[in-house]
């Protein structure tokens, strides 16, 4: 059964669901930093998904990059699953401009997260709304 890894449920928000991953937005609003994590239970490589499953979370991964790109206007797409702190399979998905926090490094340990207020998590789903409108993906229930 899947369950989201403890550190990722406490560093990221829900915003919902494609046909394989939860997608989730890292709660830190120095950048758009978005992670998908497959639902399959105990799963810590890329090659442990079947063949069904590693198409699945490639098509799923490109069209988020593809439309993240536009909607929040990146010089770079920076794409890549690691795994070193959190072994659960989870990709990272992040907006990156010139000009922002980290960089041209990497963002990793750069400086401390700064949490999104709750209008910029708003703001970053009615963003996502305008282009994730296909029966595909699933928000998730906001809180009240």
């Amino acid at each position: 059964m899947f369950a989201l890894d403890p550190r990722l449920q406490q560093d990221t928000l829900h915003l919902g669901d494609f046909p394989l991953c939860r997608l989730l937005l890292m709660n830190d609003a120095s950048y758009p930093w978005f992670i998908l994590v497959p639902r399959r239970a105990e799963v810590s490589e890329l090659f442990q998904l079947d063949e069904a499953d590693q198409r699945s979370l490639w098509r799923e991964t490109t069209l988020l990059a593809e439309l993240l790109k536009d909607v929040f206007k990146a010089d770079k797409m920076n794409v890549a699953t690691l795994g070193n702190v959190v072994s659960q399979l989870h990709m990272h998905v992040i907006v990156r401009r010139r000009g922002d926090a980290a960089w041209p490094a990497p963002v990793w340990g750069r400086q401390p997260a700064v949490p999104y207020r709750e209008d910029e998590v708003k703001d970053v789903r009615d963003r996502l709304k305008l282009v994730l409108d296909s029966a595909d993906f699933r928000f998730a229930v906001e809180a009240a």
